[in-house]
């Protein structure tokens, strides 16, 4: 491996306070370049605040991505404007308040993290090939991306890994909160997984309380969710980056138990 790799850990979907606290115990002992989360779920397991947000920031996480719940907080809407390394899917209109991609420094270091959202029984957005395109003619040489793409669809996730292989150091997989494991180096270099998974309570259905959840599949009436309790699990991915190649050397699922 070469002396100058690039590690970054990607933590996958963190759900609410459990998520949250979890999530910052695991990253203060994580050796990593850069550290990333998915963090559309911060705010009691659906939306994100700029308070959450910053506590995040400010307890090591270099950089935020989002996905189709970011909007569900309206404080956000502003903040989004403001901080650079909060961001949102990038496949959204023209005029979206947001950033979709952002360039993070740090010890003399420097990596791109872009985010795209899904459109196979997602919202109507852009097309997300045609916004990674644009975002590849438009990002600077020499410096590795790595790409969170929050979908529904498997097929989706793995067409856009074949699609970017070669041109991102990594594609990551998120919003299904299921890791997957399929982890690998495509054959052009780039890292690749489906799903990074969820990091929250285990005992649950995707991080909610799961009794409220088999109410609404058994009567489908409306259900106020909360978000889970007991074991919590850190999920996600670490990922080396060989700088001189900006591509992919490994890429490894984090999966473990916090607390």
């Amino acid at each position: 491996m070469p002396n100058d790799a690039l590690i970054v850990v990607f933590i996958g979907d963190v759900i609410g306070k459990p998520g949250r606290e979890a999530a910052i115990r695991y990253l203060k002992g994580a050796h990593a370049d850069f550290k990333i989360i998915n963090g559309e779920n911060l705010a009691g397991g659906l939306g994100i605040t700029p308070s959450l947000a910053e506590e995040m920031l400010a307890a090591g996480v270099d950089g935020i991505t989002t996905g189709n719940h970011v909007w569900k907080k309206k404080e956000i809407i502003p903040y989004l404007m403001g901080q650079s390394r909060v961001i949102r899917p990038l496949n959204y209109p023209e005029g979206v308040p947001g950033f979709g991609y952002t360039l993070l420094t740090k010890n003399g270091r420097q990596l791109y993290v872009a985010n795209i959202e899904g459109r196979t029984f997602m919202n109507p957005l852009i097309c997300p090939f045609r916004a990674m395109e644009e975002f590849i003619t438009l990002k600077r040489e020499g410096i590795p991306a790595i790409v969170d793409f929050h979908a529904e669809a498997t097929s989706e996730k793995i067409a856009m890994g074949w699609f970017l292989d070669g041109k991102v150091a990594s594609l990551v997989g998120t919003h299904t909160h299921v890791q997957t494991a399929d982890e690998r180096i495509l054959p052009k270099g780039t890292g690749y997984i489906t799903d990074a998974g969820m990091t929250g309570p285990t005992n649950s259905v995707i991080g909610m309380d799961k009794e409220a959840i088999l109410e609404r599949f058994l009567t489908n009436l409306p259900q106020k969710y909360e978000v889970a309790r007991g074991d919590v699990e850190v999920q996600g991915v670490r990922i080396t980056i060989n700088q001189a190649t900006n591509l992919c050397i490994s890429i490894e699922r984090i999966k473990e138990k916090v607390g």
